[in-house]
């Protein structure tokens, strides 16, 4: 006769099979599943050949359920279970939205229906591989590079850490295998640069009033609405968010020093002014020349101008760089200017100077860093003007292009030794 369990699970019973030995099956005690928040019991076994396997099987369940490593049973999918996080996030907004865009594009398409508890570190290393290979629609039919598929992992990692122990008893992104820093390093591509000569043609071309009838030398004219706003790019290398937030009350003139409180940052399909948290510095603050200084006084009688002449259409948001009146379709004079759009002039303006196709306003940060470089100047001074988190972590980026000071270098050394004497 077979043996009955006492209902509430935690006993091993002899199964009846049939044209075959009977089996042991043992299942857990009744518990509380943390996913679901409900009591249950479920079969650990049925096959076992012995009573004594099915009582270690039961032995083993106690021991890992002890320690948190019997993952709850829940229909969860990875998808979900990533819109739940991901709306719970307490995160800046173009974080946000930059998650977004890779859960829905490049995740949930692949594994987003695969169970959260199945999730497995072979499933993340396959997930990278393809992406690593496939051609990607929204990357212009190319595979994705090696830093966007660690992103992926990065948001993997952060998704999946945050459902241990309540879901699933461990992670496993922490064990999976993404594209390495090394790996990353070699696809980087080579920035274009702009030197000192390039830069000051360029400034020269920018601030040439168009000579047309109605041209008042830009203070009224649309022709020279943007040459602050390029010459503070060039001679700065902030990035473009951080001039179309600079501020006239965060400038002290007295000192040429400029505090980067403000930025203004794309959001989907919108963009809005915030509260600059990049650098985790709450006083990032630049020091720039008495011509800097001056070019930006020009801009405020220019916008003096404009807030005249627009009245009450002219809604003040203290910008340096604030939306103009010319062709303004909607939205507000004197709030912030679409980033988006600024990029657009920027673009049609480098191909009417013939610079490099692939020169991004970005780029001038490069461009000011390289040439501080090559010039000799400080490196610290240099990397602190940035923001960027160290002098050590401006050399490893931009120390290689310093051929003139390398060269000096090693024909100083070389003097030292008189190697020239030796052949």
């Amino acid at each position: 006769m077979t043996k009955r369990g006492n209902g509430l699970g935690g006993t091993p019973v002899e199964i009846k099979r049939t044209g075959r030995p009977n089996t042991w099956g043992v299942r857990t005690p009744l518990h509380v599943n943390k996913a679901t928040g409900k009591k249950e019991r479920y079969w650990i076994g049925r096959d076992y050949k012995t009573k004594t396997a099915a009582e270690k099987a039961l032995r083993d369940w106690h021991s890992d359920y002890e320690a948190g490593k019997i993952a709850p049973r829940s229909d969860m999918k990875l998808g979900d279970w990533l819109d739940k996080w991901h709306n719970n996030l307490r995160k800046e907004g173009t974080t946000v939205a930059g998650y977004e865009t890779k859960i829905r594009l490049h995740i949930k398409p692949h594994i987003g229906d695969v169970k959260l508890c199945e999730v497995t570190d072979d499933t993340l290393d396959d997930l990278y591989r393809m992406l690593e290979t496939a051609p990607c629609p929204t990357n212009a039919g190319k595979p994705l590079g090696a830093k966007s598929v660690r992103h992926i992992h990065n948001i993997l990692s952060g998704a999946l850490g945050a459902a241990v122990p309540k879901l699933i008893p461990a992670n496993p992104a922490a064990t999976a295998n993404p594209p390495t820093g090394r790996e990353i390093r070699a696809q980087e591509r080579d920035f274009p640069t702009l030197d000192d000569d390039g830069t000051a043609r360029f400034l020269s071309s920018v601030w040439e009033p168009c000579g047309n009838r109605a041209c008042d030398g830009g203070l009224a004219h649309h022709c020279l609405r943007d040459a602050p706003l390029w010459t503070v790019y060039a001679a700065t290398g902030v990035r473009r968010s951080e001039a179309l937030g600079m501020k006239w009350s965060l400038i002290n003139w007295a000192e040429g020093s400029i505090e980067l409180g403000w930025v203004v940052v794309e959001e989907g399909n919108t963009y809005r002014l915030r509260k600059l948290t990049k650098d985790g510095d709450a006083n990032a603050v630049i020091y720039v020349d008495q011509s800097v200084m001056n070019v930006l006084k020009w801009q405020k009688e220019r916008q003096d101008a404009e807030r005249e002449r627009l009245g009450s259409a002219w809604a003040d948001h203290d910008l340096v760089f604030a939306r103009d009146g010319f062709k303004l379709y909607r939205g507000e004079a004197g709030g912030p200017q679409d980033p988006e759009k600024v990029s657009a002039r920027w673009r049609t303006l480098r191909n009417r100077l013939h610079l490099p196709d692939d020169f991004r306003i970005h780029d001038w940060r490069h461009s000011k860093v390289t040439n501080d470089l090559e010039a000799g100047e400080n490196p610290v001074e240099v990397s602190a003007n940035v923001r960027h988190h160290s002098p050590g972590y401006t050399m490893a980026r931009y120390g290689h292009s310093r051929k003139n000071g390398a060269r000096k270098l090693a024909a100083s050394g070389a003097n030292r030794l008189g190697l020239s004497s030796l052949v």
